[in-house]
This record gives structure tokens, sequence and C-alpha cells, in this order.
């Protein structure tokens, strides 16, 4: 596999990708004889990568998967195979051995070739990848989360604004923003349907999700990389990686007002054994904002324990509820329900990204990807300090997640769990 020197840290990534040459980025279709093609690139084969490059090729009729890249071969191959067997796509994919990367450098070689790329891999990477992509010139689809740490959130904030002066979309997987039932809900509550709002609570408790053994050849940074999950530096925790859906929705209810502080609780009682990293797997966050709104998030991870993934918006005139299941509006004795047009939004999407592309009506969804984020990093502060957390204080934090360097053979950072009223703010 193809690795980066082991000196090379996430500071240099941000740095040498910049040195991307422009004739790289303007080599396009019309090396294939088809000037209206688009060659996709998949970075992130796992499971979110592969679903994203199906959608992608059922988004537009003139498309090819072109390239694919991952840290490991038998992810890619796995996903190759998968896509492959997707009888509405079988024939858009054109993913020969030459232009199937592996390693910590296979996102620069998918990048190199192809118009679009699609980020999904670990998010502790994707502010590296999203500034590669960008500097080159590609269009971009961004899978949530966007960081794991404030340097992070920055770059991405940086990167997209590059993208906006160089005509670029850049679409946000969190997709929920892209519903028809979130969309005309949240219309009207902005429209005053509750009146004064008084405050929100987003819930995300689920089950436990898959552990990857560690094997005796593994490095340390292989075995991290195969369970990501698992790790802050690559997740950012499951808060900031599954539940960062619905604290989006809530600032997106907020009409853009992102919370002032943050404080809670969190630990491990269920998954506190070392195949588990160091993440926690239950948060209880208290966000307010300065209009005087205030956001309880709870999001908990533990198996045969009540399943709920919701929003409730409490208003002085009633009360909405939002889910993947239904939008309901209950205002005194009335209950409004939504019952207009269903759509998967996971599609949309994308339809929406490639009619940007082909239109010059460019998306940049850059902003809120990037503030929605840092909420939920802001919200691991707090439960891992015990403090706290202002969010200027999370903006500006100086904690740098990222490893010393991107070889199999690199020390990840130590995976330390976290103690409230120890552990410090950086």
């Amino acid at each position: 596999m193809s690795t980066l020197h082991a000196s090379q840290t996430r500071r240099d990534f941000l740095k040498t990708s910049a040195a991307v040459t422009g004739a790289l980025a303007l080599q396009s279709a019309a090396q294939t004889g088809n000037s209206n093609l688009l060659r996709i690139g998949l970075i992130g084969c796992g499971g979110r990568g592969t679903g994203a490059a199906g959608q992608a090729l059922n988004a537009d009729s003139n498309i090819k998967l072109h390239a694919m890249g991952d840290a490991f071969k038998d992810r890619l191959e796995g996903s190759l195979e998968v896509l492959k067997r997707k009888p509405e796509i079988a024939d858009k994919i054109d993913v020969p051995e030459e232009r199937r990367f592996t390693g910590f450098d296979a996102y620069q070689k998918v990048i190199d070739c192809c118009d679009v790329v699609l980020l999904a891999t670990p998010p502790g990477f994707r502010p590296i990848h999203l500034k590669a992509a960008i500097d080159a010139g590609k269009h971009v689809f961004a899978e949530k989360p966007v960081a794991v740490d404030a340097p992070g959130v920055r770059s991405v904030l940086q990167t997209c604004e590059e993208a906006k002066k160089k005509n670029l979309s850049v679409v946000s997987g969190l997709g929920i923003r892209y519903s028809y039932a979130f969309q005309e809900t949240i219309k009207r509550i902005h429209n005053g349907a509750l009146g004064q709002l008084r405050a929100i609570q987003a819930n995300d408790f689920r089950g436990t999700i898959w552990v990857k053994p560690r094997t005796p050849e593994q490095t340390e940074m292989e075995y991290q990389m195969r369970n990501w999950y698992y790790f802050t530096w690559l997740s950012g925790d499951f808060n900031v990686e599954q539940h960062i859906h619905y604290l989006d929705v809530c600032a997106w209810i907020m009409n853009g007002e992102y919370p002032a502080v943050a404080y809670g609780i969190g630990g491990r009682q269920v998954r506190t054994g070392p195949d588990y990293g160091n993440i926690y797997d239950h948060h209880a966050v208290i966000y307010e904002f300065a209009s005087g709104v205030r956001l309880y998030a709870y999001c908990r991870q533990q198996a045969k324990c009540k399943n709920d993934i919701s929003a409730r918006v409490m208003g002085e005139k009633g009360v909405a509820m939002l889910s993947s299941r239904e939008q309901i509006m209950d205002i005194g004795d009335e209950r409004w329900k939504y019952d207009g047009e269903k759509n998967d939004s996971y599609q949309t999407e994308h339809d929406e990204l490639f009619a940007s592309i082909r239109t010059g009506r460019h998306i940049n969804n850059g902003e809120y990807m990037a503030k929605s984020t840092l909420m939920a990093i802001m919200g691991r502060m707090a439960t891992y300090t015990g403090q706290e957390i202002t969010w200027d204080q999370a903006f500006n934090s100086q904690e740098d997640l990222s490893p010393d360097g991107y070889t199999w053979n690199s020390n990840p950072p130590k995976s330390e769990i976290a103690i409230p009223g120890v552990t410090r703010f950086v």
C-alpha cells in the first residue's frame, strides 16, 4: 500500500495539497471523447461511500464512476463488487485496476483523474481531502461530519470560501436538509406556526454497532483505522459522527443561530472495554442560544434500550415533532401532519449536486456543514471536560487531534478516555 512519509502531518497535507497543478484540474472528460461526461471519484469505500456512489450514478445520465480510493484494498474491492451488482448503474462503472488506489495518498490520485469527488472516509480526513479537491478545481460531495476538531472546522470554512470563488459546488451529506417533509415543516416553523420558540429536544438513541477484532499482524494505526468509529481522532465520537444530523436540524430550526454555550454529561457505561477505543456511549448536552431557546440534546448507543431519533420543538402556540417517519404539529386542538410528496433525501442531495454542475448554479453548503460540525464538537468538549464551553472557545480551540504522521507504522494519538473534571479544555 502507498503511504505518506512519516513526518507528513495534517498541516503538511493542507499545505502541499495546494500545489496540485492546474493542468490536472483541467484534464477533464475531454480525454474520453465525450465532453459532457462527468467522471466520478469515490474516496472512502465503506457502506456510506458505496451508497453515495450509487446515488451519484443515479443522479445523471452522462456519468461514470471513474476511480476509487480507500486506505484498504479489501474495502475498495468489496465496494466495487456491490456497485457492479446494481443493474441500474452497472454500465456506468468503469474502474479498471489502474484507477483503484489504496493507501493514505489514494485520495490525491482519485482527485487528479476525476471531475467530481465523493468524500466518505472517516471524518478526521475530511478537511484534508476537501481542501485537496477544491485546490484541484473539483466539485465535491462531502459526507458528514466534516471535521473532528476546531482546526479542521476552520480549514473547512476557509476551503468552502475558496470553492465559492472558483464556482465549485460543495454539497453536504447532512441529507435531512434535502427532505421535502422537513423543508415544509421547518418553513412553517420559520413562518411562525409555533409562535416564539421556547425549547427543542433532539434524541439519537440507537443500539450498538460493529467491532473489528484485532489481528496479530496489524499495526496500531491499521487497527484503529479498521475500527475508526471508536477513536475520537477519526470519528469525533458518535455524538459528532451520528447525532450531528439532528443537531443540524435544530440549527436549521433556529434559522442559522448557533448556541452561545454548551454544558452536559457523558461517559461509558456499557462500552467499557479496550475494543471500544476512547469514545463514550452516551452524551447529554444542554445548548443555550442567545435568543433564550434551550436545546436538550441526548444521544446513546446501548443495546436492548429504547430507540428514538427525532426532534421535538416547543413554542408558545404548540409543539412540533420531526422524525424520518412523520412530521406533526399540534397547535391547540388542531393537528397538522405533512402529507405532501416524500422523497429519498439521500438521492435528492446528489440530484441537486449534479443539476448544479450542469446548470452552473452552484451549491455551497459549506457554512452550515462546518458550523453544525462545530456544534457537535462543542458538545463533546462539554461532556469530556465537564465544563461550560462557549461558541467562541470551541471555534478558537487549539486542540488538534491529528496523528504525527500518516503511515501504517505511525503512532496514532493516544486513545485516552476523557474524565469530566480532569480532562482539560485546549
